[in-house]
């Protein structure tokens, strides 16, 4: 150790960081899902069960207890894939977010590829019982001996037969991608060479093609479903644009508005509806995609390779779903649009209505003003006349006590000073209540 450098249990004391919670998790990400390690003669069986996503403990459970049933450990807690040897098969158990995958393995040699499968060892009545309903059902053979056209023909029951050789050369799969009689599809894979690790990598692959296929196409009849759905929104609200081009009228602006509302509905309701299984079907095509660019693929002559098959029969299936989404996608765009183009026609007749009730409002002002100004002349002619009556009156009263007045002349004196007197203090009076009336 160098002069002046701590000891280790220093170093490691010194070091030590408070480690992020998600770090663990986060760097096992990689080594998630691990491929088997098989060596031909192999068979395997494969099951995809659609659960849904809040099923995690259902199927764990599941797997638990055909652990329990043989005396091995069971997956751990909140543990997304799990491997074990039961003695005469081997389980692989894969949870996803919507459906759960087991594979069974069987070694040992075989006449017969698909004669005798490896499901068939695990009990009959917790295969009966697994939970959710299956999606795909695959039995994969690995083989070193090659068939004869006439077997590979008996073993695909006269099907076309798809493959290629994968691995830059060291292997050969052929497949029909068709569901047999026992309710199964078929992959058969020929070893030239493959190692242990190329051997469970090839299968992985094959039967993630396979399922990521299938969940891909469950899209499909939702796409071809929704298309008819489309066209008659579609034509809903070009008619609705067109109507908006007319005369414009509250009734008929109403009747728009409701027609259109109900579109927009409509349109986010199948929005809603149906994004999940549009946005998963686009990432499962990726996969698929992925997994058949990793096979490394040659051809083999007169055959269809499984990428071929993919882009003639997949890939247009997936435009259509592609294309619906779009399709969808300019539809709630255009409905949006539409709306906006009501809203602002609402908006400027509204606007029209507000302008021609400050006018009528204007016109009722100046003519309460005028009524105004006419009862305030009335009411100076009437507190005059009462005024000048009691004037009268004093002065009729002061000539009886025996003063020298004439009534008749106190009027005439008394009538310009109580009408002035009087207009003043209605004018005062007009101005103070409007004073208060403003603040």
């Amino acid at each position: 150790m160098s002069e002046g450098m701590p000891p280790n249990d220093t170093l490691d004391e010194a070091f030590r960081l408070v480690e992020h919670p998600l770090r663990r998790v986060l760097a096992d990400e990689v080594h998630a899902r691990p491929y088997e390690a098989l060596r031909a003669p192999v068979r395997a069986s494969h099951l995809a069960l659609a659960t849904g996503e809040g099923a995690y403990g259902t199927d764990r459970a599941h797997v638990e207890a055909l652990c329990s049933r043989s005396g091995i450990a069971p997956p751990p807690a909140g543990a997304i894939h799990f491997s074990a040897d039961f003695g005469d098969f081997r389980l692989r158990w894969e949870r996803h977010t919507e459906f759960s995958t087991y594979t069974f393995y069987r070694g040992g040699p075989f006449d017969e590829p698909f004669a005798a499968t490896a499901c068939e060892l695990a009990p009959t009545d917790w295969l009966a019982a697994l939970p959710g309903k299956v999606l795909v059902a695959v039995h994969t053979a690995v083989d070193t001996a090659r068939r004869s056209a006439d077997e590979m023909a008996a073993i695909f029951a006269g099907h076309a037969v798809i493959g290629s050789r994968v691995v830059s050369g060291a292997a050969e799969a052929f497949t029909d991608f068709r569901i047999h009689a026992d309710g199964f599809s078929r992959i058969l894979v020929y070893d030239q060479g493959l190692t242990v690790n190329q051997t469970g990598r090839l299968i992985q692959r094959l039967l993630e093609i396979e399922t990521y296929r299938i969940m891909a196409l469950r899209a499909f009849p939702l796409a071809r479903e929704l298309g008819p759905q489309l066209t008659r929104m579609d034509k809903d609200l070009a008619e609705i644009v067109a109507a908006m081009a007319g005369p414009a009228g509250d009734a008929e602006d109403r009747a728009l508005l409701g027609r259109l509302t109900d579109l927009a509905a409509q349109a986010e309701h199948r929005a809603a509806e149906h994004s999940y299984r549009f946005s998963a079907a686009k990432a499962y095509y990726a996969l698929v995609a992925k997994r058949i660019e990793e096979l490394r693929e040659e051809r083999i002559a007169g055959m269809q390779m499984i990428g071929e098959f993919m882009d003639r029969r997949l890939g247009p299936a997936m435009k259509t779903v592609e294309s619906t989404v779009d399709r969808h996608a300019i539809l709630l765009r255009r409905v949006s649009r539409a709306g906006a183009l009501l809203r602002t026609r609402v908006d400027i007749a509204l606007g029209e209505k507000n302008g021609d009730l400050l006018k009528s409002m204007n016109r009722r002002a100046e003519l309460q003003l005028r009524l105004q100004e006419t009862v305030e002349g009335l009411s100076v002619v009437a507190i005059s006349y009462y005024l000048l009556g009691l004037i009268g009156h004093v002065a009729t009263g002061l000539k009886a006590a025996g003063l020298r007045i004439d009534s008749d002349l106190a009027d005439l004196i008394g009538l310009p000073v109580v009408l002035g007197m009087v207009a003043l203090g209605v004018r005062r009076l007009r101005r103070a209540v409007g004073h208060k009336g403003a603040e």
